[in-house]
């Protein structure tokens, strides 16, 4: 159970692989995630979200645990299990192909950054702390890809 935590936490196993961003390259089952996700109705959208949310704790917690070292950058089950959060009630079906690319770029821009209070949020110890300012950053970056899909698709 373990091992299959491990594999989850780092993105199916590409935060391990990757030569370099381990986050970036283990958010990107997130990519499939979210386009399944935004196909359902927003009101279903919602709770999956928060299940997918709340999942990813105790996955990066045994994660962290079982690489000792604290938010490791290869666990990347707190982008991608909530990378959907981003995206909710966004039509992506009727939007060109790249607009998931840019809703990705966003995402790991903001989770970079991690505005306030993400950064803060870190300290909280285990897979909570792990978790939460990505929950966090995933509510800005569901603001910004709104207002960038206004702007540039729904006017």
């Amino acid at each position: 159970m373990k091992r299959f935590c491990v594999f989850i936490a780092t993105g199916l196993g590409l935060g391990l692989i990757a030569p370099f961003a381990p986050g970036t390259f283990g958010s990107l089952p997130g990519v499939a995630l979210a386009y399944a996700t935004t196909l359902l109705p927003v009101a279903l959208q919602i709770p999956v979200c928060t299940v997918l949310a709340l999942l990813a704790i105790p996955v990066c917690g045994v994660a962290e645990r079982e690489l000792g070292i604290k938010d490791d950058g290869r666990i990347a089950a707190d982008e991608w299990m909530l990378f959907p959060i981003a995206l909710i009630g966004i039509p992506l079906h009727t939007l060109p192909w790249w607009s998931m690319v840019v809703f990705f770029a966003v995402v790991r821009a903001i989770d970079i950054v991690k505005p306030w209070p993400c950064r803060g949020l870190q300290s909280i110890p285990g897979g909570r702390g792990i978790v939460i300012d990505d929950f966090f950053a995933n509510l800005y970056s569901l603001a910004t890809n709104w207002a960038i899909c206004w702007l540039i698709w729904l006017r």
